[in-house]
């Protein structure tokens, strides 16, 4: 065992040394792209976090256009790779950002702040442009761009220097102005140069599309939004069709004098002058919204536009793309990090501080024989599945009770995790239900089958279940320790798309240690069940493992097949108020469904069901919290 242990957990790491060097070989594009993470101080001591993909090409002496990049909500930048990466390809300087709340950035003083700040575009490109940090950049050609809420936030920031530019002009206009009622060059010339933006891309959002917000924007304006999205019951024809959508005619007939106003639009057609500002073009690809960043043809889109609108002739086509590389080598990391946390605490459990946890694995429980055995056992499967299905959305409702601050996207110390407290909510339900079906069908039927709780793994001293925990901690640690190496040697983290371990800072870990302890409820849950009432006796391991799995992920699944079922079959899905936290659910099934693995090797390990549990629901927790959005007070951090 040992041997072995050894070998895999060189695997694991020949995996993660490989999927980081490919990772970062693809994302400097073989060395003709820097690829710096910062950290931009804003107003009121905030500051944004960001990863600068800049082009060896672009200097103080060639500057390049630039585009700020802004993930949605619930992501991190590193969910824009496809776009920083493809942007800087063509010789355009990419600034991804974390938005406040989000990944390593700030809070900020309210979300309504957030909103008017644009997430951090606005000061950030403020920053940009007063000061000489960016030197290497060409100021007249800044861009914005994001998807979802950073959609939106581009919007946003494009709206807001409009509004400088109006302003200035406003003033000038004015008698005791420099020519009085009269604009001079002068005066224009510097209105011109507080319109900061002189291109914005909206991806996945259409919702503040309106004549309110669209009135001060004056500048080449470009959206695309998928043509399946989930949210466009939201949208006013209530679909994703963007030729005759009211909010897409608004975009393009902003340009056009009365007369001349479209019914319809064109898809993919550019209208307007990029060299007056007026250019405009709506996409309108046939896919669904959390994926639409991950699709080539989105980001063909946002390159078309960024290099018509800068005016560059770049010698890579649109379709020519290379970021998909990329997610391919984070995933190898990804599988890396995970493989490595078994082997790891196998040869842990072998150094005399953590020895004695090691236990001879309990006689596994007698399978179903009788009739009875077998409708008790499918029965219960069945019931856990449907409950774990039903559940969810009333958890998620329930957040409102529970947490109304952090439902309301205010600042609270009490639980500030908007979108994962309604996890939280489902996972102490259904562990709990868990546990009592567990002890109910041992107390009415198991003892009667012969099982016994010496069969449980449960049995464990205070010095042991502390030893334990310590043993848990080191893991949990080396994981991360790993993971924090390998951001700091390659700037690249473990990920496969939405499912992400990033590094933490102290504000995550604090937040951290506030969940640990209600999830470890469902954690320890499962790994009772796993290996307590379903590591049957003659079954095969991976059988057992499979079934493990899919109990642990059915009602999961179950939800999003009826939301998107629904969907394909009316065009509208089943769940409308609580649609974003049906997407979550992305992330979250992967890690529900090798759960058990995870529970069923570490008791192995010990023959006890305590470790599995401590080391996954520290792991999996800070994974999801770190890829959230958390409305806390902890501002220093």
């Amino acid at each position: 065992m040992k041997g072995k242990s050894t070998r895999l957990l060189f695997v694991a790491l020949a995996l993660i040394l490989t999927g980081n060097i490919g990772a970062t070989l693809i994302q400097t594009a073989g060395g003709t792209i820097d690829v710096i993470g910062l950290k931009i101080p804003t107003e009121n001591g905030q500051w944004v976090t960001a990863d600068l993909f800049k082009p060896k090409s672009a200097t103080a002496e060639n500057p390049a256009p630039m585009v700020v990049v802004c993930p949605g909500f619930q992501r991190t930048k590193e969910t824009q790779i496809s776009n920083s990466i493809e942007l800087a390809r063509r010789g355009i300087v990419a600034l991804t950002i974390d938005p406040y709340w989000q990944g390593d950035s700030s809070v900020t003083l309210s979300s309504r702040t957030a909103t008017d700040e644009g997430y951090g575009i606005i000061p950030i490109i403020k920053y940009i442009c007063d000061t000489n940090v960016f030197n290497y950049v060409d100021k007249s050609r800044i861009g914005a761009t994001g998807h979802s809420a950073g959609g939106n936030a581009a919007l946003r920031a494009a709206a807001y220097f409009g509004k400088e530019k109006i302003a200035l002009l406003e003033k000038a206009a004015e008698v005791d102005s420099e020519d009085g009622e009269l604009i001079s060059p002068g005066e224009l010339a510097a209105a011109e140069v507080a319109n900061r933006v002189s291109a914005a891309f909206v991806s996945g959002y259409v919702l503040t599309f309106t004549n309110a917000v669209l009135k001060t924007v004056d500048t080449n304006l470009g959206m695309g939004y998928a043509l399946y999205d989930e949210g466009a019951f939201r949208n006013e024809n209530k679909n994703g069709d963007m030729r005759t959508a009211p909010e897409s005619l608004r975009v393009v007939n902003m340009i056009f004098p009365k007369g001349e106003k479209l019914s319809e639009i064109e898809i993919g057609r550019f209208y307007g002058d990029k060299d007056k500002g007026t250019l405009r073009v709506v996409y309108n690809e046939k896919t669904i919204h959390p994926i639409q960043p991950y699709i080539p043809a989105a980001v063909s889109t946002i390159l078309e536009f960024f290099t018509t609108c800068f005016d560059l002739q770049p010698a890579l086509t649109s379709n020519n793309q290379i970021w998909f590389f990329k997610e391919l080598m984070n995933f190898l990391a990804l599988i890396g990090g995970f493989l490595f946390i078994i082997p790891f605490a196998s040869l842990l459990l072998r150094t005399p501080a953590f020895a004695s946890l090691v236990k001879p694995i309990p006689t596994a429980i007698p399978g179903p024989k009788t009739p009875k055995d077998k409708i008790i056992f499918c029965g219960i499967f069945t019931f856990s599945a449907l409950v774990a299905c039903i559940a969810y959305v009333p958890m998620a409702k329930a957040t409102s009770i529970f947490f109304p601050k952090a439902t309301g996207s205010d600042m609270t110390w009490w639980f500030p995790g908007r979108m994962i407290n309604a996890v939280l909510l489902w996972a102490v339900l259904n562990g709990t239900l868990g546990l009592i079906i567990f002890f109910l069908n041992y107390r009415f039927h198991g003892k009667q089958r012969g099982i016994t709780p010496a069969m449980w793994g449960l049995e464990i001293t205070r010095k042991d279940l502390a030893k334990t925990f310590a043993l848990a901690v080191s893991v949990f640690g080396s994981f991360y320790t790993l993971l924090f190496i390998s951001y700091h040697l390659f700037h690249t983290d473990f990920r496969f798309l939405v499912l992400a371990a990033h590094p933490f800072n102290l504000r995550w870990l604090l937040i951290a240690l506030m969940y640990f302890p209600l999830f470890f409820i469902f954690y320890f849950s499962n790994s009772l069940r796993v290996n307590g009432s379903m590591r049957l006796e003659g079954q095969k391991r991976w059988k057992s493992l499979l079934l493990c799995g899919f109990a642990n992920s059915t009602g999961l699944i179950l939800i999003m097949i009826i939301q998107y079922v629904c969907f394909g079959t009316t065009g509208t899905i089943f769940w409308t108020d609580q649609w974003l936290y049906i997407n979550m659910l992305q992330s979250i099934i992967p890690m529900m469904f090798i759960l058990p693995y995870f529970n069923r090797f570490f008791f192995e390990l010990t023959g006890r069901v305590y470790l599995g549990p401590m080391v996954t629901v520290m792991i999996f927790i800070m994974m999801s919290l770190c890829s959230g959005v958390a409305y806390t007070p902890y501002f220093g951090f």
